[in-house]
């Protein structure tokens, strides 16, 4: 778990739940204007990281993403800071 950013663990979560939780928290970030936030999805099957990225790939607000180098299980997510001044 990476304790320098803001945190959201999905570990149990569906698809469905996880996605809209990631739409939650990416708000939430948003609103309380962090640069930088983390999702824990874990490694199992893949099947929550994939629906993370592929949310994640979409969202404008989104400048970058990349797995964490020491655990892969999390994903660092970069929010474009044109997003995190608007009121």
């Amino acid at each position: 778990m990476n304790n320098l950013y803001p945190s959201i663990d999905l570990h149990g979560e569906y698809a469905f739940s996880a996605k809209e939780l990631t739409k939650e928290f990416i708000n939430d970030n948003i609103t309380l204007k962090n640069r930088k936030i983390c999702i824990i999805h874990g490694i199992g099957e893949g099947i929550l990281k994939k629906t993370v990225h592929e949310l994640l790939k979409e969202d404008k607000r989104v400048k970058n993403y990349y797995l964490d180098f020491m655990n892969p299980g999390c994903t660092i997510v970069e929010l474009k800071e044109e997003y995190l001044w608007v009121n």
